[in-house]
């Protein structure tokens, strides 16, 4: 069985980890990253001295980038594999997890990306660096991992439907304001400022935190794993429309998913493909 890596665990204390995301060279979200993820989880929920762990990524262009759609649905061999469809599961997990998790955005987190940072507890983001975006529409498909249901929870209707309709880039200042980041900080001083947070709340009992975790989430309202499972089973439907299935010819033949240039500033160029 061979084991791909896409996470790095670093672990600051045995109270605090760092989870390094890795998939050179556009940091694609793949099934080789939802594997290790799953494995990651378990291991999350089995260590009792865990009370805080924060996201990051290892590319400064690319936080988490949408899925790898060369992949077909190809499952790993390797522990942790499933389809995306077990998707719902691994974001209700997170969310209900007594340990903390915190998604430090640096590049670019769209679709798959944007919608994994949003299932974390709390996002702190690069006022210079960080980008995001639900971009499907423009692919003639639609957020089925959670992006809908995690964006009307945290900034409403009308704004929703402008990042999901509009599938545009959000820079991090425009992501504060709507209320999806928690704050956007200056990029030299990001990763102090997320090591200080959690090394603070590493300190503290992990019971008080747990409980203050579930009380904030039956006050504030997490989409349920039904909800999440509703969206991620449309998106299978709309994924076979003749529509979508042409645009994903354009978008192949444009360098969806390989060219790094068109990847940097994929939101712009959706927008300008060629209508035959």
């Amino acid at each position: 069985m061979a084991v791909t890596n896409r996470l790095s665990v670093v672990r600051q204390s045995p109270s605090y980890w760092r989870i390094v995301f890795s998939n050179p060279p556009l940091n694609l979200f793949d099934l080789e990253t939802f594997a290790e993820l799953n494995v990651l989880m378990d291991e999350i929920e089995h260590d009792t001295d865990l009370k805080i762990v924060v996201f990051e990524s290892g590319d400064e262009d690319f936080f988490v980038n949408h899925h790898d759609l060369e992949q077909h649905g190809a499952v790993p061999d390797q522990p942790g594999a499933a389809s995306f469809d077990r998707w719902p599961s691994f974001v209700t997990r997170l969310a209900q997890s007594s340990v903390i998790s915190v998604a430090k955005v640096r590049g670019r987190a769209r679709a798959q990306g944007f919608e994994f940072a949003l299932a974390c507890d709390m996002r702190f983001a690069s006022r210079e660096r960080a980008v995001f975006s639900l971009m499907e529409v423009a692919g003639s498909s639609i957020p089925g991992g959670g992006g809908v249901e995690w964006l009307a929870a945290l900034i409403g209707r009308s704004r929703s439907l402008e990042v999901v309709l509009g599938a545009d880039d959000f820079d991090a200042d425009i992501a504060e304001r709507y209320g999806w980041v928690n704050r956007s900080v200056p990029d030299d001083e990001l990763d102090a400022f997320v090591d200080a947070f959690a090394e603070r709340v590493s300190r503290f009992e992990k019971r008080a935190l747990e409980t203050g975790k579930k009380l904030v989430n039956a006050r504030a309202g997490i989409p349920s794993e039904g909800d999440l499972w509703v969206s991620n089973h449309v998106l299978a439907g709309v994924d076979a429309w003749p529509e979508a299935q042409a645009m994903l010819t354009k978008l192949n033949a444009a360098g969806f998913g390989k060219d790094k240039e068109f990847e940097l500033n994929i939101a712009a160029r959706l927008g300008n493909l060629p209508s035959e």
